[in-house]
């Protein structure tokens, strides 16, 4: 080993990356604040609305959906895209190496599209929704990368403290700039905009936050695997990715454990992710909250949720990581149930639900993000993310359409919030079967003195 190596190896490097890590974290918290849990949903039903005029449907490429399905199908149809293109990112990024540049890459078209949602107004249903797909996919698909970096730059020990930290400075920084939008909604006019050129002015400005701070972790973070020498063609190194994938894909059968803690995450995440993404309509449509108490409800969520996240980490250092996470489904089981029981125009009963959401929401991701960690071959991380970010941030596949096909068979949004509650009890029923340690050790790697 050269004393280059040692130096790139050092605590001292380590905890630079980590730092750099979190602020990947800052700079895309914008898009799920400001775009996915507060303007989009009830912006983007209310132009389908307008487009409708008082019809029962819209069209959408030939299909008659009802205004208050759309947004729901949209994420549903992002989360089928995240299927089939997030794993081949990951493959892309183990086979050449080159994570940094594929962040940036997906980071940028992600905040390109956002910032495009300005031009969304006047019954552009359609436009929206093809701006969200674009997005949102890019958002996972630069996540799966993101994640993919914790194996390297933080020891097995550390993980949950660089997980639950960078979980927690997300929720800072989305929770500043949605400070900011809060400003300008409620003060329009004394800035001389209407309501929907607010609405639009905080759209297109989370994708120049998320654009603009992503420069501080694609300066700090480095790729570890050295680029194959000799230049490949696209084609090339496309075709070597899917190889790999395919690879990838056969061995899981060597990790059953592996791919059942995958199927339980999944299962549970998608409750999550369409609590979280779903909250801010079912605020709006069903229990008739203005939009200024939802954003306030959500700010407050966000800072609640960093001291949430940092409680999580510092409790699963005493009691395991598995533990506390089981715990947390339990209480995201009490929070749907207690959601559907609501009464409409109850401010003080949303806000202090809104509030033990934020207590359990960071932790229940930075853990499980920590978690999988442990149970990833060396040298497939990216990969092996890829399909765990099949379900999360956004990418709500089984909820989104759960919760779709119950609004449009019920149009009743009581009756699809406690439809999610399935997801939570066998999330927790297969996590808890799950052999945590015996699935470390299985994938090769150091099993952390509490997990």
């Amino acid at each position: 080993m050269t004393s280059e190596q040692v130096v790139e190896d050092s605590p001292q490097s380590r905890r630079r990356e980590q730092r750099g890590w979190y602020f990947y974290d800052w700079a895309n918290s914008a898009f799920p604040t400001t775009i996915l849990t507060v303007f989009l949903g009830p912006y983007l039903t209310t132009i389908a609305e307008t487009a409708a005029q008082g019809r029962p449907y819209v069209d959408v490429i030939g299909f008659d959906v009802r205004p208050s399905a759309y947004y729901s199908f949209v994420v549903g149809c992002a989360a089928i895209l995240q299927i089939i293109l997030m794993p081949m990112v990951g493959a892309l990024a183990d086979h050449t190496g080159r994570k940094k540049e594929l962040l940036g890459l997906f980071a940028y078209l992600g905040a390109g599209a956002t910032v495009c949602f300005w031009f969304v107004a006047d019954g552009r249903y359609l436009l929206g929704g093809v701006l969200f797909l674009a997005a949102n996919v890019a958002f996972a698909a630069a996540f799966v990368v993101y994640n993919s970096f914790l194996p390297e730059i933080a020891t097995a020990d550390e993980r949950d403290k660089v997980s639950a930290r960078g979980w927690g400075f997300g929720y800072l920084g989305g929770g500043l700039l949605l400070a900011l939008h809060l400003v300008l909604f409620l003060y329009h006019e004394s800035f001389g905009v209407t309501e929907g050129e607010a609405v639009r002015i905080a759209l297109a400005s989370a994708g120049l936050w998320w654009g603009g701070f992503t420069i501080i972790p694609l300066l700090r973070l480095r790729n570890r695997r050295a680029i194959p020498s000799g230049a490949q063609s696209t084609g090339q190194a496309v075709t070597g990715s899917f190889r790999q994938l395919g690879r990838t894909i056969r061995e899981l059968r060597r990790y059953p454990l592996t791919l059942g803690f995958l199927v339980a995450y999944l299962i549970y995440n998608d409750g999550v992710q369409t609590v979280i993404s779903f909250s801010a309509t079912y605020a709006d449509k069903e229990l008739g909250l203005d939009q200024d108490v939802r954003i306030q409800a959500i700010l407050m969520v966000q800072f609640v949720a960093f001291f949430g996240a940092l409680l999580l980490g510092r409790l699963a250092a005493s009691y395991g990581a598995k533990r506390v996470v089981m715990v947390a489904l339990i209480a995201w089981i009490a929070v749907v149930a207690v959601a559907y029981f609501l009464p409409t125009g109850a401010k003080l009963p949303f806000f202090a639900l809104a509030f033990a959401i934020a207590i359990v929401m960071g932790g229940t991701q930075a853990l499980s993000r920590s978690l999988f960690s442990h149970v990833i071959p060396k040298g497939k991380e990216a990969e092996y993310y890829s399909l765990y970010e099949i379900s999360d941030k956004g990418s709500t596949f089984l909820g989104s359409f759960t919760l779709g096909l119950a609004l449009q068979l019920t149009d009743s949004y009581r009756l699809g919030i406690i439809s999610l509650v399935i997801f939570f009890v066998l999330g927790f029923v297969l996590l808890a079967l799950i052999d945590l340690p015996k699935a470390i050790r299985a994938a090769g790697n150091e099993v952390p003195e509490r997990i």
